[in-house]
């Protein structure tokens, strides 16, 4: 056997055996559950209960795309073309809902627009009303709204990258042939920028598609897509066979989505030239551009930070109940909610307090960084190598990106449902299924570090009489470090906010974060609502460090 393929099968191993046992034998084992005629709890496979939500799942996720595109492609400009004052601020805030469980998401719009957010709150201030005018939640726009506010930042991120990276002399160039603006751009430009602009909206389609928390949360009981009807057939009817049937139709289309974002990925390269530093982008100087500038900002606050300060200011102020003599609600500031955090008021035996769940969180995010860059470093390695093996298991590997974490948490449940490896004796298993989630965003950002180093420096080291470990010490960890933190930092984040898988396999008496927050924002009272937000602006407060960290060892 010659040494490359050796050495390849050397670099899959683990992150073979790894992916085989976890995710592929787990959800193998959910889709054999489909043919089961006999069901589980008195259910059974029915196909005629797959339309309606697959429907619903294809509807929202290309309205939600659209809409996306809508405001993603001029904010992609906006980073790409201008240079602003507070440009890398907004760009680490646009970044950072991307980043942000669902949980947290869905607490921002209810602190914004639900019966006790800012805008009834004026509303009713205002208009002397006893009550709330605007009624988003459980609703369609809800929903939409959220997944805006969640995907923008991918198009911001991929296009915009694309657009700067064009070189701006071809488009003045035709302008000086005397092509309008808009010819300029749509036989210029916009060819250029195609290929990235297809796999951004393929992306945003596959993320919509599996959208779970945000649908739960904020869409109510009347909107089900694939991902809620599993944790239905599953967590409520127990209908193991339908749940699995419904895992199936999903998986076979986010498959397809998978392959062909795979396809359009690969031409998202746009050519470069020799170029000056900033050439391309400068100042709004005339009066539509500057126009153009702080519009797109102000859009981009009101929808992307708006939510994010409305939870903040949310979760220290104190609404009571009863009006004043001119009819307003009495304010005020308080840090009880966040006290709270640490107290049992009730002190019941089963309550477990919030700050043991970040506690949790914590530890279940750490082993699932480490986890995820352990086997995403060595898996980044063999796709180095070239085999038509590689071409095979590469979307093998990215598969997970576009899994169900719902049917993931179920086929984890009938798999692992004794000891050793139950989720009772094994709490290793839920930072397994995050770096299950957080794999290929690692790989992914392993792998352009890994092509950077230069051959013929390894060889150099090598001619010198370095081992390949010490080689591999003195090359290529130095250029490999600031790309792994980054890989990290996306892992942790990842595990901290996963919520999908997390529902099946976290004991009620350790709850990670977003389901504590989720706990008690189903559980009334107002004290339950503000430790929510507390919670919930605490996880925000960390995601953002992580993001700006990012941004930082980027070099943005």
């Amino acid at each position: 056997m010659k040494r490359p393929t050796l050495l390849l099968l050397a670099l899959w191993l683990l992150p073979g055996l790894f992916l085989g046992f976890f995710f592929y034998y787990p959800l193998l084992t959910v889709f054999s559950l489909a043919g089961d005629s006999s069901g589980v709890g008195g259910g059974a496979a029915n196909w005629s209960r797959v339309w309606g939500p697959l429907g619903f799942t294809l509807w929202q996720a290309a309205l939600s795309t659209a809409l996306t595109l809508v405001v993603g492609l001029p904010a992609a400009f906006l980073f790409a073309r201008f240079s602003f004052p507070g440009k890398r601020l907004l760009r680490i805030l646009t970044t950072l809902p991307f980043i942000l469980p669902t949980v947290v998401v869905a607490a921002g719009f209810n602190a914004l627009i639900g019966p006790r957010g800012w805008v009834n709150l004026g509303l009713m201030e205002l208009l002397h009303l006893a009550t709330p005018p605007v009624n988003l939640l459980n609703s369609l726009a809800a929903i939409l709204l959220a997944h805006v506010f969640y995907n923008t930042s991918i198009i911001i991120r991929m296009v915009g990258t694309a657009w700067a990276r064009l070189d701006p002399r071809l488009e003045q160039a035709a302008r000086t042939l005397g092509a309008p603006p808009l010819r300029a751009f749509g036989e210029v430009t916009l060819p250029l920028l195609r290929p990235a602009l297809l796999a951004a909206a393929l992306l945003v389609f596959l993320f919509d598609f599996t959208s779970f928390g945000v649908i739960l949360l904020l869409g109510g009981p009347r909107y089900a897509t694939l991902e809620v009807e599993i944790s239905i057939q599953a967590l409520q009817m127990l209908n193991l066979p339908q749940a699995a049937l419904l895992s199936a139709v999903q998986l076979a289309c986010t498959l397809a989505l998978t392959v062909l974002y795979q396809r359009a990925a690969r031409g998202q390269d746009v050519p470069l030239v020799p170029r000056l530093m900033g050439e391309g982008m400068a100042p709004a100087r005339t009066w539509p551009r500057r126009v153009f500038v702080a519009g797109m900002a102000l859009v981009l606050v009101l929808l992307l930070v708006l939510p994010l300060a409305a939870l903040a200011a949310r979760s220290v102020t104190r609404l009571d109940a009863e009006r004043g003599e001119r009819g307003t609600l009495v304010t005020g500031l308080t840090l009880d909610y966040y006290r709270a955090l640490w107290v049992n008021q009730r002190g019941s035996l089963f309550y477990v307090p919030p700050v043991e769940a970040m506690k949790n969180s914590f530890l279940y995010a750490i082993a699932a960084m480490l986890i995820s860059v352990g086997l995403g470093t060595l898996a980044a390695y063999a796709l180095q190598v070239r085999s038509r093996v590689n071409a095979l298991l590469d979307p093998l590997l990215m598969l997970p990106l576009g899994a169900s974490a719902v049917t993931l948490g179920l086929g984890f449940v009938i798999v692992f449902s004794t000891p050793p490896l139950d989720p009772q004796s094994f709490p290793l298993l839920i930072p397994i299924a995050h770096s299950l989630v957080a794999l290929p965003f690692v790989i992914r950002t392993l792998q352009p570090a890994l092509a950077s180093i230069p051959l013929n420096l390894r060889q150099a080291a090598s001619v010198l009489g370095a081992s390949p470990w010490r080689v591999w010490w003195e090359v290529d960890r130095p250029i490999l470090t600031r790309a792994a933190l980054v890989g990290a930092i996306f892992a942790f984040t990842i595990s901290l906010g996963e919520f999908g898988a997390t529902t099946f396999l976290v004991r009620p008496d350790a709850p990670t974060l977003p389901v504590a927050i989720y706990r008690f924002l189903s559980q009334p009272g107002a004290l339950n609502y503000g430790q929510a937000l507390a919670m919930a602006t605490l996880l925000m407060a960390v995601c953002a460090l992580a993001i700006a960290g990012m941004e930082y060892l980027n070099g943005d």
